[in-house]
């Protein structure tokens, strides 16, 4: 009897159940299609308000308000910039940006072109090495470059070839005269090298750069400076001697003051002389005949502008600038003389300037 009475008290709680939620259920879905009442609006209503009050609670303060605030920001930042603020000297910042502004100003000054000429010579058999090693020279030296190589007409392709794979920003001129004598051709070429430079108009430092020659990287940034005309002592190296000749001048600091006197068969040469890679000038002479008071009714091909590169290089030290301006007697160029027995076409050592333009 008493199982049956809870089963039946069981049955009673579930019919209970589903009956609340069938009418739960009921309710709901008909509160559902009920129209919206008064108490909705008022309730829109009274959210507007809130959102009004919200506005003019954080709206923009009035104008005479605003000019007060600048008269007071006006009065402390006057108090501020009369009242004396310690400032320590030579801060770590300060000189660190200022060192910043000096290199930046200084990667904003262009540098001066340098034109180097390298005439080359006939039935030389090393002149391609030689060549070679002026342009891992050249390499090394910052822009802007430009280097004029002047070679005979030749059916080999072999220069052509090595100046194309240097990277160097380069000029090749060619010229079709047949020369026996080397000196003849030596200024042969200087001068195409000079008409070029001359015709094109082309700006910059121009200096004689032999084949042959040993540079210092800091010869090239030196001359860059050069306004005019500049000058150095060269070393003169030769294979079949045991002493190296000094050429070029005697400075006091950048001043040109005397030359280095050869001496040839225990005989002293009192004739200063020039070497030609031993000096630059500005390109401007060139082209510039009024400026330089060059005669400017000779401007054909023809014309012997290393007769007057060297006449005006003689005529007066005061024009020279010795270098480097520190002490010009430091060498920073060494030439090679390559004996004649080893190449069988053979010019001298390299053409020497003489004051009055003569050559020996």
């Amino acid at each position: 009897m008493g199982s049956l009475d809870r089963s039946k008290r069981r049955v009673q709680l579930w019919k209970k159940a589903v009956f609340h939620f069938l009418l739960c259920f009921v309710m709901g879905f008909f509160m559902g299609f009920a129209p919206i009442g008064k108490n909705s609006s008022s309730w829109g209503r009274t959210a507007s308000n809130l959102q009004s009050r919200e506005i003019r609670e954080f709206s923009p303060q009035p104008v005479e308000t605003l000019h007060q605030l600048s008269k007071v920001a006006n009065l402390k930042s006057s108090l501020i910039a009369e009242t004396p603020v310690a400032v320590p000297a030579g801060s770590s910042g300060d000189s660190e940006g200022t060192s910043l502004l000096e290199e930046d100003e200084a990667e904003l000054i262009p540098r001066k072109q340098l034109i180097l000429i390298t005439p080359t010579r006939s039935n030389d058999p090393t002149q391609g090495v030689f060549l070679m090693k002026m342009a891992n020279t050249l390499k090394l030296v910052p822009p802007p470059l430009l280097w004029i190589v002047v070679e005979g007409q030749s059916d080999s392709s072999e220069f052509s070839e090595m100046l194309r794979k240097t990277g160097i920003m380069y000029r090749h001129l060619v010229f079709k005269e047949n020369f026996t004598d080397p000196e003849a051709e030596l200024d042969h070429q200087m001068n195409v090298a000079l008409n070029h430079i001359e015709h094109h108009r082309l700006n910059g430092i121009v200096h004689f750069a032999e084949a042959s020659n040993v540079y210092d990287l800091d010869f090239f940034e030196e001359i860059r400076g050069l306004e005019v005309f500049g000058t150095w002592p060269v070393a003169l190296i030769s294979a079949n001697r045991n002493r190296v000749v000094i050429e070029g001048p005697v400075c006091d600091f950048s001043q040109v003051i005397g030359w280095h006197l050869r001496s040839e068969n225990n005989q002293m040469d009192t004739t200063p002389s020039i070497h030609m890679s031993s000096f630059a000038f500005n390109s401007s002479i060139l082209w510039d005949p009024e400026r330089w008071g060059r005669p400017s009714s000779v401007q054909d091909s023809s014309q012997n502008s290393v007769k007057f590169v060297q006449q005006v290089v003689s005529e007066d030290e005061s024009k020279l600038k010795g270098i480097p301006q520190e002490d010009c007697s430091k060498i920073m160029l060494w030439h090679l003389y390559i004996p004649s027995r080893m190449i069988p076409f053979q010019r001298s050592p390299s053409p020497v300037v003489q004051p009055g333009g003569t050559r020996r």
